[in-house]
């Protein structure tokens, strides 16, 4: 960038080396602090202490509440830990180029799309997937269906879905049924709650479809970008780093498919790893929002391309296994389970991570 040079300060950020004023004030700071306030917890600390002590009661707890909220607030967007020296959150209000530069008010962008995506869905799962599973020959049909019996329906929902043989002794004795029949009812039983497989084909091939279509289009806008070529090109004059048309589409449509899944998960197929694939999507959404706000799309596209690497070859072996094509299964999976690793154990850690840290710490060294 002819003699810029990323500077860190503070809580890690980025300046450009001899610029003390940003390109939209022509020099003018946002005003000198009257003294460094303290950093991280500490300061949060004092903050909450100091609000404890504040008067109870009505309407000043409201305003307690609301200026402990706002100090909160301030201390998670802090200038002092995002932005490098002498920039703040008004230096990237200006226009730049193209689209300007990354506003929180983009993030809502990816509500509606969220929503249109999810009726994209709908339609693709019922007028696309769906002909394409009966077509390999899974059955639109359920399990079979238990015998009804209230007894055993009791024990099934309140006490346990897998009897041991002394429960299943008693149970034969007061239905007097024989101990293998009543295995039988509770096997069956388990099965009819557990969904269709054409059920699980349609979802897996929707979002097979999405992280196909997504990291084709990722790796067509990466290709004409430099900074896949020369990661250094992330940080080079951070923050200013106007945003582009093709890096708005793709971080909100990343957004909105994940805040779709999110949504989603509550109506779809309930997984045992519910809980997990919950918080996976919550982290996921927390980390493209911020990287977004802040200004870090360029190594965030980097990192989002990779994940989508591997993750639609996941849900190929999957459709593989509903269609009953073991041996195209296995395939993919040993596919999936290369270019896993190769991305997001290799790729990941040693290019993106590595020559972040790299940069920064040339730039650390530099400036002192």
């Amino acid at each position: 960038m002819g003699g810029e040079e990323a500077l860190p300060h503070g809580g890690g950020g980025l300046r450009l080396a001899g610029d003390e004023k940003g390109p939209e004030r022509g020099g003018c700071q946002s005003g000198p602090a009257p003294g460094p306030p303290p950093r991280g917890f500490r300061w949060l600390k004092l903050q909450l202490r100091l609000w404890r002590r504040r008067p109870r009661g009505g309407r000043k707890m409201a305003t307690a509440a609301a200026g402990a909220l706002g100090l909160l607030w301030g201390w998670l967007w802090s200038e002092r830990f995002w932005l490098p020296q002498n920039v703040s959150w008004a230096d990237l209000e200006g226009p730049g180029d193209g689209y300007g530069y990354p506003r929180a008010r983009h993030i809502f962008s990816a509500f509606p799309v969220a929503a249109g995506i999810f009726s994209v869905r709908l339609l693709f799962e019922r007028f696309i997937a769906k002909p394409c599973a009966l077509h390999v020959g899974i059955q639109d049909s359920g399990p079979y269906p238990a015998q009804p019996n209230a007894i055993l329906e009791k024990v099934f929902i309140s006490i346990t879905k897998y009897p041991d043989e002394k429960r299943l002794e008693g149970l034969s004795k007061q239905l007097d049924w024989d101990v293998r029949k009543i295995q039988c009812w509770f096997r069956h039983r388990r099965n009819q709650d557990k969904p269709p497989t054409l059920t699980k084909f349609c979802e897996s091939m929707w979002r097979f479809t999405f992280y196909l279509s997504i990291f084709c289009y990722g790796i067509k806008f990466l290709w004409s970008s430099p900074w896949f070529w020369d990661i250094q090109q992330c940080w080079r004059g951070y923050p200013y780093q106007p945003l582009t048309s093709g890096l708005y589409y793709y971080y909100i449509m990343e957004l909105a498919f994940y805040w779709s899944l999110m949504f989603s998960q509550f109506i779809d197929i309930k997984r045992k790893d519910f809980l997990i694939m919950f918080v996976h999507h919550l982290a996921t959404i927390g980390l493209i929002t911020f990287s977004y706000i802040n200004n870090m799309v360029r190594v965030g596209t980097l990192i989002m391309c990779l994940h989508d690497a591997s993750d639609f070859l996941l849900e190929a072996a999957k459709l593989a296994n509903y269609a009953k094509y073991q041996r195209l299964c296995d395939t993919l999976f040993v596919i999936f389970s290369a270019v896993f690793v190769v991305t997001r154990l290799g790729i990941y850690p040693f290019w993106c991570l590595r020559m972040t840290a790299v940069t920064w710490k040339a730039a650390r060294r530099k400036k002192t």
